[in-house]
């Protein structure tokens, strides 16, 4: 019998995606709590399965070698339903909500079942860390609150990967514009350059400055400026590509870093961020940018790569900006 849907079901999905744990690799940490699951239990299956919209996700497994099942088929899916507490199957033959499931007819031939939810902090149930058996049995109380308290670490697993990861975004993320800081950038400019080197294909690298920036604070005060700087980088983030990364180089400046793109298509996205500045609306008066472009040749040092673009930036402006200059050029 399929599972019925949550009734936060969508709040629930919101959740579980917030974590960014669906199709990571194995971590130890995950491991331990799966294999001591297993002990504790006395069962030869363990699982922390995770439901998503239609399948069920094990972050960690002990005793099958499936990574992930249609939702439905899981018994999670039916444990996730009542947050509160465990559901406990001691004989799924025996369960019309299971009899006929092809988990139990088929391998891995579940007959036992118990999962305890695992609950956000906001009370939704991403899933479970359940036990597994081939045969009819019953868990003792003890065994039943391991298991919760398995559960409980887990979550906490959870909210620890998740507040790192929001760390981590601050702590690349520019303050004024939202765009990644100089330390992304230097960080994805050196990912790149490897990756490049491994799979010999190059990358381009646009350095873009406000014209005139100075003269626009002088005239009209720092916080229109900063409205600027705002308003080019959303216009710049909202241009580039999917896979191109936009960041602030520091004060009016800017950067993209266009991965595997060559001389013409960087050229391209270069003029394409040029006109979407240029065609902006702005308060006070019209804002351009000056681009300079560089693409990575063989041999090439980032730090020669990153000269090539400002010189081509530099001659940009010194031919009355508002333009797009390649490095290769006179």
């Amino acid at each position: 019998m399929k599972a019925p849907l949550p009734k936060n079901e969508a709040l629930r999905i919101s959740a579980l995606h917030r974590y960014a744990i669906l199709d990571t690799l194995a971590e130890q940490a995950y491991d331990d709590i799966a294999l001591l699951a297993s002990e504790i239990c006395d069962t030869p299956i363990a699982l922390i399965s995770l439901v998503d919209s239609d399948r069920q996700w094990f972050k960690s497994k002990v005793g099958i070698d499936a990574t992930e099942t249609s939702r439905d088929l899981s018994f999670c899916a039916h444990a996730i339903l009542n947050p509160d507490s465990p559901l406990i199957v001691p004989d799924a033959l025996d369960d019309m909500r299971f009899c006929d499931n092809h988990l139990v007819t088929d391998e891995p031939n579940i007959r036992f079942y118990a999962g305890t939810p695992l609950l956000s902090p906001t009370g939704e149930a991403l899933g479970t860390v359940c036990v597994i058996d081939r045969q009819p049995r019953e868990l003792s109380e003890q065994q039943i609150k391991a298991l919760q308290a398995l559960s409980r670490q887990v979550t906490a697993l959870l909210e620890l990967r998740r507040l790192v990861a929001e760390l981590e975004l601050i702590s690349t993320t520019d303050a004024l514009t939202g765009l990644r800081n100089r330390r992304a950038f230097d960080e994805k400019l050196l990912n790149e350059y490897q990756r490049s080197e491994r799979s010999k294909h190059g990358f381009s690298l646009l350095l873009i400055d406000v014209d005139h920036f100075k003269a626009y604070n002088d005239a009209f005060g720092h916080q229109a400026g900063d409205d600027v700087l705002g308003e080019v980088a959303r216009l710049l983030q909202y241009t580039v590509r999917p896979y191109d990364m936009a960041a602030r180089y520091g004060g009016e400046e800017f950067a993209v870093i266009a991965p595997e793109t060559d001389k013409a298509g960087a050229m391209g996205l270069a003029e394409r961020l040029r006109r979407a500045v240029e065609r902006g609306e702005w308060m006070n008066r019209r804002i351009t940018v000056s681009i300079g472009v560089a693409t990575l040749g063989f041999g090439q040092s980032i730090p020669a790569l990153i000269e090539e673009a400002d010189r081509a930036l530099y001659t940009a402006k010194e031919r009355g900006r508002n333009q797009v200059v390649d490095a290769d050029v006179d």
